[in-house]
């Protein structure tokens, strides 16, 4: 059997703090192999569907998400972390585990009607998915999947999304945080 995109990710113990195995994505990203297989995989879901836009979420989402546009010969739209954006945006607050952090969409990247899926490296509580979610729906753009590389099920980002029902599609999972 072939390699899968696990493979590719290094885990890093005790990174950023004690306790925390924290899942490396960059040397997915610096692999050939295993870039295209990651981009190949997020889009297998959503082969033949009608999608306009690929939102990639702050940071690593960016890269995934302009690879995965590319394929599918759509735009890609950041969102981005408060401040970064230099037109006139609309912003949603959501909850990190210590306190409250900000994503901010331009109020014209997405328009009403347009068929979004939202790109990420990871999902973990699925605040930062979630606030994307709210910000293309304001702008009345219809969220149509959000692709992960990476699901962490213990910390139930999962649930959350489909709670909103979101279809979610992760490419692997790791037990813990």
């Amino acid at each position: 059997m072939g390699a899968s995109v696990q493979d590719y990710i290094r885990t890093i113990a005790d990174f950023p703090h004690e306790g925390i195995m924290f899942r490396d994505v960059t040397t997915l990203f610096a692999d050939p192999r295993g870039l295209r297989m990651a981009v190949d995989q997020l889009l297998t879901p959503y082969a033949g569907l009608a999608i306009d836009k690929v939102v990639g979420l702050e940071a690593r989402g960016f890269i995934l998400g302009g690879a995965v546009a590319h394929q599918l010969s759509v735009g890609f739209v950041p969102v981005r972390k408060k401040g970064k954006l230099p037109g006139t945006v609309i912003s949603e607050a959501y909850t990190l585990e210590y306190g409250e952090a900000v994503v901010e969409l331009h109020d014209d990247a997405i328009s009403a009607g347009e068929r979004v899926l939202i790109v990420d490296d990871l999902l973990a509580t699925g605040g930062t998915a979630e606030a994307g979610i709210k910000l293309v729906e304001r702008l009345g753009g219809v969220v149509v999947g959000c692709a992960f590389v990476i699901d962490l099920p213990d910390l139930g980002g999962r649930q959350k999304l489909e709670a909103l029902g979101q279809q979610v599609h992760a490419l692997c999972a790791y037990e813990g945080h």
